[in-house]
């Protein structure tokens, strides 16, 4: 229930942000968007949804085997579902092992296979930055944008730090685990098995790494697929509405939207992407343009997300659990 309550609060607020920005010209504004173009645009999510699915059998290598097309989509849209609904999107990587410890798929490997998926994320976002400022070194960018920009470069710089920093001193960081979990009172057993699970996850990462060159290079191409549809979609909302923005400002802001929604660790950063986003799109195109924007994005990746996955959660995790329970009971 807390969960729940958690969730609620945070669609609250996500609704709450552009209502208040808006004021009474956000329902006329809404009312003018075309309804083939919203129809568009959830049709580019799905595509997205089937570009995952795609991504996820490949990186499983031969395993990949066993999951079919429709069960590897099913697998993404519940796994999108608990990133959209777990503080930071904890739930997602912990959805994807279970459904597909289910296909006899390890931990080890699912987790090597999400961390793989992430590491692509950020490969892209990287070269999306290096490609937006050798725009910016031949074109002139707005005070704001190049505000923008210099925020996505060294947030995107941090983290890319942190992973190597962490690469690198992986045995330290062993260590350093080993003395936690021994301060918190575990018994050697299970420090020891804690630090072979860990073993075992950098060996499937390892093995991750040394698919075929083919492979990999396709994955970071579906990567990029991925993105662009899923980053077009602020741009094309904007344009129904009826404003001329480039496609760079508003990839920013939509980077650094759901970076604070992230960081604010609110279910699928409910509410701090609607007011960081605000904060950086009001300035461009006008309040009331704004708030609509703001709405029917959020709607496209954020609700349709919760209202398409949350069946296919419960169907996939949610009901062999309860039906185990009954039996259970019984």
């Amino acid at each position: 229930m807390n969960r729940l309550a958690w969730l609620g609060l945070a669609l609250v607020l996500a609704v709450l942000v552009p209502g208040l920005l808006g004021g009474s010209q956000l329902l006329p504004r809404l009312q003018t968007f075309d309804p083939g173009l919203m129809a568009t645009l959830l049709g580019m999510i799905l595509l997205c949804w089937i570009i995952n699915a795609v991504r996820l059998r490949l990186l499983l290598g031969q395993q990949g085997a066993q999951l079919g097309r429709v069960r590897s989509l099913g697998v993404v849209m519940a796994t999108e579902f608990a990133i959209c609904t777990t503080p930071g999107g904890s739930g997602g990587p912990l959805t994807l092992m279970t459904l597909l410890a289910r296909e006899r798929i390890g931990p080890a490997r699912s987790g090597a296979v999400f961390a793989m998926d992430q590491l692509n994320d950020l490969l892209f976002f990287f070269c999306a930055m290096l490609a937006i400022a050798g725009y910016a070194l031949f074109h002139s960018l707005g005070r704001s944008q190049e505000s923008m920009l210099l925020g996505s470069a060294a947030l995107l710089c941090g983290v890319l730090a942190a992973i190597v920093l962490l690469l690198r001193c992986r045995r330290g960081v062993m260590r350093w685990n080993g003395r936690l979990l021994q301060r918190l009172g575990l018994s050697t057993s299970r420090r020891r098995r804690w630090a072979r699970r860990l073993l075992r996850f950098i060996r499937a990462l390892a093995e991750t790494w040394r698919l075929p060159k083919r492979t990999l290079a396709l994955v970071f191409a579906l990567t990029c697929a991925h993105w662009s549809l899923r980053y077009s979609v602020l741009y094309l909302v904007l344009r129904g509405l009826g404003v001329e923005l480039s496609w760079i400002p508003s990839f920013l802001v939509q980077m650094l939207s759901l970076s604070a929604g992230q960081f604010s660790l609110l279910p699928g950063g409910a509410g701090a992407a609607e007011l960081t986003s605000a904060t950086l799109l009001s300035p461009l195109v006008g309040s009331s343009t704004a708030a609509a924007a703001i709405l029917i994005w959020r709607a496209v990746t954020y609700y349709f997300y919760l209202l398409a996955g949350g069946p296919v959660f419960v169907c996939l995790l949610a009901r062999p659990l309860l039906e185990r329970w009954r039996r259970q009971a019984g």
